[in-house]
């Protein structure tokens, strides 16, 4: 996958199985209107339908550090002790 936002990268996953919302929501076992709500990309939605949505897909989330919020997290750091 490329580093597309998640909300897409779902949606997309999603149409390649061939299934609508709906049909999707059902066999994941959540909601139409969160996996709507997903799709769409709002920013407030439930980690915990999240990772059963990836689940279904077969994905997972991943921890990735970046680079640049590393160094601007590190400087501020030692500008406290």
């Amino acid at each position: 996958m490329t580093h597309l936002p998640i909300n897409i990268q779902i949606k997309n996953l999603r149409k390649k199985l061939g299934l609508t919302q709906v049909d999707f929501a059902k066999r994941v076992g959540v909601g139409l209107r969160f996996l709507r709500e997903l799709e769409e990309g709002k920013p407030t939605v439930r980690l915990d339908k999240v990772n059963q949505v990836l689940d279904f897909l077969g994905m997972h989330l991943e921890l990735m550090r970046n680079e640049n919020i590393k160094s601007e997290f590190t400087n501020n750091n030692s500008n406290s002790k």
